[in-house]
This record gives structure tokens, C-alpha cells and sequence, in this order.
């Protein structure tokens, strides 16, 4: 089941979502015209869409409705929860595997907040491929690069589900229920109704606004670019998984 939505996942985002629609409209050219030009056009539209820095933006604004934490809110909670957004399997001047921007930008946040607060800190990240779990190397990177020690390491889970069950087992048996919970702000809304369902009391610490990115390309924001590409696949994957759970998909 999780291989199969990790393959639905990418033949539906961009970028080969929307070329899968213009090779399909491409491909009854022939026969439907009509339709076939329909199919090409959206499909062009769409992968433009997704590369454009004043609709990914804007696309992202509704996800990333979280403010930043409060820290004297943050002091009241038992411990901070970080979750993996991926690794790189492959960086040799790391020897080996190590954790990607999305991952780096949450431990990064969640380092600050774990100094500012004096909390305990969980990573959450499972294996999916390669050697190392991205919670086992979100653990090295917290204690060797910025000096923070680690609590729990939860390795087992696969998606966000699995993070807050996973998460929630650990936490509950050394009694917390209380959490500041990590994630890139797009990721939070799906992230909180996970945790909340499995039984924790969440305080939102949301960090990597791609929504207030749009003043970065404000000079070029009708102009497709690299950064916002990546951010539309970003988004576009959220507001799936969003759309998911709210159908009850996403378990």
C-alpha cells in the first residue's frame, strides 16, 4: 500500500503529472482532436502553473496559515518532536548518507527551539531506502553539528501517519502528551491532525514558509524558475495529501 501510493503520487504531481495529460491529449490528437488539443493545452498549463513563483506562492498561503511558536507556550510542553522530510543517499563529502534541505531546515529549527525552551527532543524518520534511517542521521547531524543531544529516535515510520503513531507509542510510555511539533509550515496542517489523532497535544512550530518566499522573485513572479518548481512539487504533494486524508486516504 505505501509503495502504491508513493507511485500514484508521482504520475499525478508535476512535473509528470501534467506531461502524462500532454501525452495523452498528444496521443488522441488523431481520433479526438478536440479533446486531444483540451489535454495538450491543460497539460502545458498546469506544469507552467506549478513553475510559476506568484501561483506556487499562492498556492502555499493556504497550508502555511500557522504562526511562528511562542516561545513562553513552547516552555510549556514535555518535548519537541522534529519529523523527517527526506535524506540524500548518495554525498560523499559526508561519506555516505546524510539529510536533505527539508530535513536540515527542521533540525535546524527545532536545535533553536530546543535551546531556547530546555526541552527534550524526538526525531521521527524511517528508513524507506539506503542504509541509514532519516531519523538515526537527523540524530547524528542535531548532536555533532549543532551540539543538541537527542532523547527518542523513532526509525520505523514511512509517512507522516506512521510519524505520529510511531512518535506517540514513545512519547506516551515515558509519559509525555505534550509536544512542540516541527515541520515545514505546508506539512502542518496535515502533520497536527495526525499527531492530534494519535493522542498528543500539539503545539504548532512550523518553519520554511514558501508562501513568504514571493517577495524573493517579486521582479520575475510571472516568469516560471528552478525555486519555484521545486516548491510547486512541494505544495502540489501537500494539498494531495491533505485532499487524501480528508477522504480518510491517508492511513
Amino acid at each position: 500500500m505505501f509503495l502504491l501510493k508513493k507511485i500514484l503520487s508521482q504520475l499525478i504531481l508535476p512535473p509528470l503529472g501534467p506531461l502524462i495529460v500532454a501525452m495523452i491529449g498528444v496521443f488522441l490528437l488523431r481520433w479526438r482532436p478536440r479533446v486531444g488539443r483540451f489535454l495538450v493545452s491543460l497539460g502545458i498549463v498546469l506544469l507552467f502553473a506549478s513553475s510559476v513563483p506568484i501561483i506556487v506562492y499562492a498556492l502555499a498561503r493556504p497550508l502555511e496559515d500557522f504562526p511562528p511558536v511562542d516561545l513562553a507556550s513552547a516552555r510549556s510542553a514535555q518535548a519537541i518532536v522534529i519529523l523527517a522530510g527526506g535524506k540524500r543517499r548518495h554525498a560523499p563529502e559526508y561519506h555516505g548518507e546524510t539529510v536533505n534541505r527539508l530535513t536540515l531546515e527542521r533540525i535546524r529549527y527545532g536545535a533553536l527551539l530546543a535551546r531556547r525552551t530546555g526541552l527534550p527532543i524526538l526525531v521521527s524518520g524511517g528508513l524507506n531506502a539506503g542504509k541509514t534511517s532519516e531519523a538515526q542521521l537527523m540524530r547524528e547531524v542535531l548532536e555533532r553539528e549543532f551540539g543538541i543531544k537527542v532523547k527518542w529516535t523513532e526509525s520505523a515510520s514511512r509517512d507522516t501517519h506512521e510519524n505520529a503513531v510511531y512518535s506517540a507509542d514513545i512519547l506516551k510510555a515515558a509519559g509525555v502528551t505534550r509536544i512542540v511539533l516541527v515541520t515545514h509550515a505546508a506539512h502542518m496542517r496535515r502533520s497536527l491532525a495526525e499527531f492530534s489523532a494519535a493522542g498528543l497535544n500539539c503545539l504548532a512550530a512550523p518553519t520554511g514558509f514558501f508562501s513568504l518566499g514571493a517577495g524573493d522573485d517579486s521582479e520575475l513572479g510571472l516568469l516560471p524558475s528552478a525555486n519555484a518548481a521545486y516548491a510547486g512539487w512541494y505544495i502540489s504533494h501537500e494539498w494531495l495529501g491533505n485532499v487524501a486524508l480528508a477522504l480518510g486516504l491517508g492511513r
